[in-house]
């Protein structure tokens, strides 16, 4: 151990092993160090402790000494600086691999149920280019790396179309390449930067509140081929509006969609404010097993699509369906789930907090010609109570995909009093699925354990969980 500047630094430290949320774990003088940054398991390294407390630190990588034999040379330009894809520098066995330990790790340490052997993760059909949405941030104060900052050069050219600095809402990410969305997604984002900046359309500035251009939304629906485009303006400059959604359109035929947004408030959610179709239709749509999903600009989708097909197949095998049995599909969203395992039900009455995702699982249900299907919107721990269950069939299966939060105790406890035979939990974070599964081991026990990768090179993973009633 050394200061310098105040500063802490730990000099040839071994990285023991990848802990939650992608940080990596060492040890110093009997002190878990919790590591962020460019650090695998095996690595030696130099760290620059960040926080202290009395049982651990925290700390980033300052260089690596050794190299670990689990590293890969990262694919993208932007890795390190980008806050997505932070797993690049891990083969994908490897990051499988660690993905699957965190949700045995959370299980077991965290539920501290009894557990059937967990099933091999499912991997991602594709590793690059599967995402099917994507939100890019106009910026007048492009990031600069240190090598631009240490230079002795004027740096006018500050224009940023891209992602967030992570931890920094005020600095953007100039994206030259991403390798996140198919083609055309790239090189939309590069056309509409090029005409802005030949057209002196002012980007906007996060600090001061002013510029024209302030947000890019790219949806490309990979079972259709359709693609949404959405431009997000601060004030509604109609000349500067027309000539770049036509510049799209003339350009990018293959825009089905094509939408703009005046938004004058101090945040970039549009959730609230009226899209306007230049365009096009209003929505896209995806196809999954004969059915079509449609998407609007406001609408939630799984953003990987070729994953949440596998993803939906895992739950629906769970569900054991039979033809007989009245579903209640629980955080529902847009209905997708619900719809998909319709065919197989007696009756899927689906519940959700956002109003307007409800209005889209309805119509999902209305173009397939699904017809046993209710939704309802509003909170669940309000909606779901002893009136709501009254006014409709007891649930025999009931499937759940809360957010990451899991789901509030009133939630659980009423799930308790149904005792449905069967409850499927499609989870997006483990641990919070852990503590619900031991609150429902008092009538349950996990028959079945499938995690799911939908986010290659990333930390994240969706986890699926079979229960079975204790009878």
């Amino acid at each position: 151990m050394r200061k310098k500047q105040k500063q802490v630094l730990l000099d040839n430290i071994t990285v023991l092993e990848m802990v939650a949320e992608g940080k990596c774990l060492a040890r110093h003088e009997e002190k878990v160090i919790f590591i962020e940054g460019d650090a695998v398991p095996e690595d030696v390294v130099n760290l620059r402790i960040t926080k202290q407390k009395s049982s651990f630190a925290e700390a980033q990588v300052v260089s690596v000494v050794k190299p670990s034999p689990l590293r890969q040379q990262p694919f993208c330009e932007h890795f390190g600086t980008c806050g997505g894809c932070k797993w690049q520098h891990l083969s994908y066995d490897k990051q499988l691999f660690f993905k699957q330990k965190q949700v045995k790790d959370n299980l077991e340490r965290i539920g501290k149920v009894e557990l059937p052997e967990i099933q091999a993760i499912l991997p991602a059909p594709e590793t690059t280019y599967y995402r099917n949405k994507l939100e890019f941030t106009f910026s007048d104060k492009r990031w600069l790396s240190w090598e631009e900052v240490k230079s002795d050069e004027n740096h006018t050219d500050r224009n940023a179309l891209g992602f967030h600095i992570p931890r920094r809402f005020d600095k953007i990410l100039d994206i030259n390449h991403c390798w996140l969305q198919p083609d055309p997604s790239n090189a939309i984002r590069l056309a509409i930067k090029a005409y802005a900046e030949a057209h002196d359309l002012p980007f906007f500035n996060l600090l001061d509140k002013r510029g024209l251009l302030r947000l890019l939304v790219i949806r490309t629906a990979q079972s259709t081929g359709q693609i949404m485009v959405i431009v997000q303006f601060y004030y509604n400059d109609r000349q500067a509006i027309a000539g770049l959604m036509t510049h799209l359109q003339e350009n990018f035929p293959q825009i089905t969609s094509l939408q703009y947004v005046i938004n004058p408030k101090g945040n970039e959610t549009f959730h609230d404010l009226e899209v306007n179709c230049w365009h096009g239709q209003p929505y896209i749509e995806e196809e999954m097993e004969g059915l079509r999903f449609r998407v609007g600009p406001k609408s939630f989708y799984q953003t990987n699509s070729l994953q949440a097909y596998n993803l939906y197949k895992v739950t629906r095998d769970m569900a054991q369906l039979t033809g007989n049995e009245v579903v209640y599909d629980l955080y529902t969203g847009t209905g997708t789930i619900a719809n998909f395992v319709a065919r197989q039900a007696k009756q899927v009455i689906g519940v959700e907090y956002v109003e307007m995702a409800i209005e889209d699982a309805k119509i999902n249900s209305q173009i397939n010609g699904i017809d046993n299907t209710l939704f309802y919107a509003g909170d669940m721990k309000d909606v779901l109570n002893d009136d709501f269950v009254n006014a409709h069939a007891r649930p025999d299966v009931i499937i759940t995909d809360p957010p990451r939060a899991g789901m509030h105790a009133d939630v659980v406890a009423m799930l308790l009093r149904l005792a449905p035979q069967r409850i499927v939990y499609v989870s997006c974070n483990p641990a919070t699925q852990a503590r619900d599964l031991a609150l429902l081991d008092e009538k349950y026990r996990v028959t079945a354990v499938q995690p799911v990768d939908m986010f290659p090179h990333t930390y994240h993973v969706e986890n699926v969980v079979a229960l079975e009633r204790k009878d």
